[in-house]
């Protein structure tokens, strides 16, 4: 994306639609054309074209996700210091797992960062205690258990600072039903619900026919299952989009070290900072991760030197600015 001053009105404009419809769709990937178009004021006609065109260039993909805080079922970080010549298959290889996210080259490629969610005790022991151990070319290997996230998941970036005002965002808010069971406890996807999930985990914005279709029940079954889904937090419609569409070109994983009594005001702290797209407790040498995004190198060094350095209780950053995005929910190959 070029600079404002380098783009003509129209192109500024389109630019500054997409974001729009980025934040929309982060509000409720479901929203049908017709109305997301009502509360940006254009078409529903212009709404589809450029929702096509940013699917169909890879730019955007809606997704559902298990929410594995909700679901009570572990997650892990991570960091596994390799060889050059091996990281990039490593962590291409872990890109096809359906049980990984959010994987990343950094360290100028030496370090592969890698998110899992292991579905059962038996896949984690299988590829934290069997699987990478024995894998070439990895050097050293730290997991670091997530305990409590501070921001991400469901709550989306781009309502820190994205263009839309209170009221266009209220207008998009989804109507939620009450959930039929308590949501202070961890939830359930049941084995008859796996079809449903499945469906919308490779198609955020499946019609009910189709995920009629896919799971072999009425449509009034599979709506009434997936709000309750929705509605217990067990999964959630998350957007997957490029960076480059925000104007934000660089992004790094914190790993950040406070003092016991201060893990909660730092992590809350982190989550209102607008350059803090995801933050997280965790096990293991740092008590906090996060991840990090900017305009460029200086606005980075500006973050980590203003708001975060003056964080009271933290004791210790590593940085890791990312090399190269592996994978952020799905996995495309990389164009070479």
């Amino acid at each position: 994306m070029g600079s404002a001053a380098t783009e003509s009105p129209t192109t500024a404009m389109q630019n500054s639609l997409d974001v729009q419809l980025l934040q929309a769709l982060e509000i409720d990937g479901r929203a049908p054309f017709s109305k997301i178009a009502a509360v940006l004021g254009v078409s529903d006609q212009t709404v589809a074209r450029r929702y096509r065109r940013l699917v169909a260039d890879g730019s955007l993909r809606i997704v559902a996700v298990r929410d594995h805080e909700k679901l009570g079922q572990d997650q892990w970080m991570l960091r596994l210091r390799c060889a050059p010549e091996g990281a990039d298959a490593i962590a291409t290889a872990l890109a096809r797992r359906p049980d990984t996210s959010w994987i990343g080259l950094t360290s100028g490629g030496t370090e592969v960062v890698c998110c899992t969610r292991p579905r059962t005790r038996t896949d984690q022991d299988e590829l934290l205690l069997a699987k990478l151990p024995r894998t070439p070319h990895i050097v050293d290997i730290r997991a670091q258990q997530m305990l409590h996230r501070f921001f991400g998941g469901p709550d989306g970036w781009l309502m820190k600072h994205g263009p839309l005002d209170d009221e266009q965002i209220a207008a998009l808010r989804p109507a939620r039903p009450a959930p039929a069971v308590r949501t202070d406890v961890p939830q359930r996807i049941e084995p008859e619900d796996e079809p449903l999930v499945a469906a919308l985990e490779q198609d955020g914005r499946a019609t009910y026919p189709e995920l009629q279709q896919a799971t072999g029940r009425s449509e009034s079954a599979v709506k009434r299952r997936f709000g309750a889904l929705l509605a217990s937090g067990a999964i959630y419609i998350d957007i997957e989009y490029a960076n480059a569409l925000i104007d934000m070109h660089v992004g790094a994983m914190l790993w950040i070290t406070t003092a016991p009594w201060a893990m909660e005001s730092v992590g809350n702290a982190l989550a209102s900072h607008a350059e803090i797209a995801h933050a997280t407790a965790v096990a293991g040498p740092s008590n906090i991760m996060a991840t990090a995004v900017a305009r460029d190198i200086p606005a980075l060094y500006a973050y980590l030197s203003g708001k975060l350095g003056q964080l009271d209780g933290v004791q210790h950053v590593e940085t890791a600015p990312f090399m190269r995005r592996v994978k952020q929910l799905t996995y495309r190959p990389y164009p070479r």
